[in-house]
């Protein structure tokens, strides 16, 4: 299900992937995929190595990150790597009416890991100006018991477009701007508070420039109202080469830790919960 953007200035092109509750397979600017297609790492579990070759995927809603026991149970059941929902095919899809702005709906619904179930209504649109892509999610627990919602989004940029010149930046930094390889050899883990320096609750962080995109930079935009957090990653090992943006609910902590600081506030049957972030090549 491709979304196409023309504009007077570069020529965008996202595949939403309908296998994987429409996240973005493929984001091509001018020519240049930006995911990293097969040059990722593997932590074992196909749903995500699938994910992961593509430049979008979401963690949840029941839990980011790796795998951790389920509380309550004594069976050593635990939630699986980055979620239920990846590898979860969008339910009902349709796209926009002739009346309102392009872009590509989604309802899906998915079994926790708990037991629970909830849905996940998606809404994939282009700015009015057709220079940004924006992403409004929202979760409903639909089953019959509370559930904590967890949510990650994962932008993967292949690390073979990122140069010398390549550097982070964002409103959470201030004004400091730092190189991508960040970390130490050849893998990086960062997680920080972004709602400082957010402005009308906005937070953003920018990658780039590119050289193979002209000397332009990636810019992401989400709400910190239920994304607090930007996590970022980077993997050069072996046969990987991925960056990694991810705008997350939660500090970088174990589910226990979590939840004894409060941090992990029960979703009750019928309540929802929105999220909300937004792209472009600037």
């Amino acid at each position: 299900m491709p979304m196409r953007i023309s504009t007077g200035g570069p020529d965008f092109q996202i595949l939403l992937d309908r296998q994987s509750a429409l996240d973005i397979s493929a984001f091509v600017v001018d020519g240049v995929d930006l995911s990293p297609g097969t040059a990722i790492p593997s932590d074992g579990d196909p749903r995500i190595d699938h994910a992961l070759q593509g430049f979008f995927f979401t963690c949840g809603p029941d839990h980011s990150r790796h795998p951790e026991p389920i509380e309550g149970r004594e069976d050593g059941q635990k939630y699986p790597l980055h979620g239920s929902l990846c590898g979860t095919p969008a339910g009902e899809t349709w796209m926009s009416q002739p009346d309102e702005p392009p872009g590509s709906n989604a309802r899906t619904e998915v079994l926790l890991a708990n037991g629970g179930q909830a849905r996940i209504s998606r809404r994939w649109a282009v700015s009015p100006d057709n220079r940004e892509v924006t992403l409004n999610d929202q979760v409903t627990n639909i089953g019959d018991r509370p559930f904590s919602p967890m949510l990650m989004y994962h932008m993967n940029i292949g690390g073979r477009l990122a140069g010398a010149d390549t550097q982070i930046g964002g409103t959470m930094f201030g004004e400091e701007r730092f190189g991508w390889r960040f970390g130490e050899g050849d893998r990086g883990l960062l997680c920080v508070p972004a709602t400082a320096g957010a402005k009308d609750g906005w937070a953003e962080v920018v990658l780039g420039p590119f050289e193979a995109l002209n000397g332009r930079s990636l810019a992401v935009r989400f709400s910190t109202h239920t994304l607090p957090f930007l996590q970022m990653w980077r993997c050069q090992s072996g046969g990987a080469d991925v960056i990694g943006i991810e705008p997350v609910s939660h500090r970088l902590a174990k589910r226990a830790e979590l939840a004894a600081a409060g941090e992990m506030p029960l979703l009750a049957s019928g309540r929802t919960v929105d999220y909300a972030l937004a792209f472009r090549i600037r």
